[in-house]
Parts: C-alpha cells; sequence; structure tokens
C-alpha cells in the first residue's frame, strides 16, 4: 500500500486523489507501486522511501530514469512510457497494460521491427550529452567521434576498471581484459552511423500483450553500435532465431557477428552483473576471453 507521505507527495504532484495501490516489482532498494487515480488515470511508480547508500552501488537516480525514458519518446517511435515525474526519488509513468505474456516468435518479429527503426536513423556521433546509467551504475557518455575508441574506453575498460577496483574483478581477469582492449581493432569494426540504443534490453523490461510488444521500459540509453544491443538481446536468451531472421530482414548484420561479436560484446553486460550480483558471472567472462585467445 502507498504510504501517507508518498500518497500526499502524488496527490500534489499529479493534480488528482490516489483511489487504488498495488505493489509493483522493482529493483535495488525502490518501492514500485501501481496507482490508480480519480481522474481515471492508471500509473506506474518508482520511489525511493529509504536513506540512500552513497556507495558505489547507491542505487539508480530516477530523475536521470526519468530524462532516458523521455528521451526515447522524443527521438524515436519506441513503445515507452510517458513520464509525468521525473525527480532524484520519485518517478512517476504512464502504466503499461500488459498480459506478462511470454516472448513468441511473433512478438520476436514485432521486436525485430521496432528495434530496426529506432538503429536506422543516423545520429551524429557515439556517447550521448549527458552519462546515463545501467541499472544504478553510471554509463559515460562523452561524445566521441569513432565507436572502437568509446567502446574501449566508456563500456569495456570503465566496467572492468570498477569491477576490479571493488574486488569483483580478479587481477588476473582485468590484466586479460586489459589485452583485449588494446586489440579491439583485430575483432570489431566501426559501424556506417551511430544509432540511438535502448541499451539494456533483457526479458525483465520487454513487456508483452499477444503476440505484440507493448512496452520497453528501464533503459541505458546512448548513441553506438547496433551490434551490441542485438549481443545483449541474446545474454538472458530474450530473443533468438525468430527475431534475428527478421531483424535481417529490414538491417542486415555483419558476417561474424554470431561467431565471435556477440560475445565480446556481452562482456560489458557481464562485467555490470559481477558489479551488481558477484562472482558467478566471471565463468562466462573466462569462457570468452579464452576464445580469444587471451
Amino acid at each position: 500500500m502507498v504510504t501517507p507521505p508518498l500518497k500526499d507527495r502524488l496527490q500534489s504532484a499529479l493534480g488528482s486523489a490516489v483511489v487504488e495501490s498495488q505493489p509493483m516489482s522493482v529493483g535495488f532498494g525502490l518501492t514500485g507501486l501501481i496507482v490508480r487515480l480519480e481522474d481515471g488515470r492508471r500509473l506506474a511508480v518508482k520511489a525511493r522511501t529509504q536513506p540512500q547508500n552513497t556507495g558505489a552501488h547507491a542505487g539508480p537516480s530516477l530523475e536521470l530514469e526519468g530524462f532516458m525514458l523521455s528521451e526515447l519518446k522524443r527521438l524515436s517511435d519506441l513503445p515507452v512510457p510517458q513520464v509525468h515525474v521525473a525527480a532524484p526519488d520519485l518517478l512517476v509513468m504512464d502504466f503499461i497494460d500488459n498480459d506478462g505474456g511470454p516472448i513468441t516468435p511473433a512478438v520476436e518479429r514485432d521486436a525485430a521491427r521496432l528495434l530496426s527503426a529506432l538503429h536506422a536513423t543516423p545520429r551524429s556521433s557515439f556517447g550521448y550529452g549527458r552519462d546515463t546509467l545501467i541499472g544504478p551504475l553510471p554509463q559515460p557518455n562523452p561524445e566521441s567521434a569513432r565507436w572502437i575508441p568509446f567502446f574501449r574506453d566508456h563500456r569495456l575498460m570503465h566496467m572492468a576498471q570498477a569491477a576490479h577496483d571493488e574486488a569483483r574483478l580478479p587481477a588476473h581477469l582485468f590484466g586479460r581484459v586489459e589485452r583485449l582492449a588494446a586489440r579491439l581493432d583485430d575483432y570489431l569494426s566501426e559501424p556506417p552511423f551511430p544509432s540511438l540504443l535502448h541499451g539494456d534490453l533483457w526479458t525483465g523490461n520487454v513487456l508483452v500483450r499477444g503476440d505484440a510488444i507493448a512496452g520497453f521500459v528501464d533503459p541505458a540509453i546512448y548513441f553506438g553500435h547496433p551490434e551490441i544491443e542485438l549481443a545483449f538481446t541474446t545474454m538472458f536468451g530474450t530473443f533468438g532465431p525468430a527475431f534475428f531472421a527478421a531483424y535481417e530482414e529490414l538491417s542486415p548484420i555483419a558476417p561474424g557477428f554470431h561467431d565471435l561479436r556477440r560475445d565480446l560484446y556481452n562482456l560489458y553486460p557481464a562485467l555490470v552483473h559481477v558489479r551488481l550480483f558477484g562472482a558467478s558471472y566471471l565463468g562466462g567472462i573466462e569462457g570468452t576471453l579464452k576464445r580469444l585467445g587471451l
């Protein structure tokens, strides 16, 4: 149930009384609610109701999550919720009606259509005009002319260095990631242009209704290479053959992606998970580095 202080804040910000609330599952120590207002609106609420940790995993800035959602809505046709309130400790957005159904081949094909369109518009540089987040973790976005140096410095090595500093990534694995970083030009190529990315496409952030995508939530946006987004969709089996067949009909993928580059790009989210959830993700990192001969 919504607490009286939060209820008062919501009613003041939204201009309508809260008449019903129910819990909504959210992570990173936040309170999640689905609320119905007297004026008929149904909204999703994320709130930080406990004092914020000031350490490395302080928790996401809800203002920044709201910014990322608003940018996706402004710059694309991707189905994302409209944001109504975005403060550091409170995010209120439209509730996206969904049936919680499975990601079927039909849903995958719909996702391919949406993501191909998202990736198809050329952007001016890699990075973004503002740093963003992936989960609760900072994601630096200095605007950059080339993709490979951006990925090397501000994705792969940024996350590896932070994981090593936190004693989550052992020194021997950190050294192997460094050796890979020095050789990325051997494995990767520059895309034709930077593309807007959702940035955190796993099953929990994909909402389904029937045979279609109802919405995408919890983004980690920046301008980058579409292949890193495509790779992330395979990390937890979110999308499979039906998605890739449909995507390639609209936006061909360069040969070799599934053989090597997919796993290389997934080192970045794997390092994110090492920082957030610990050593169970180290084996996958070691396996990819071994495949690369490192």
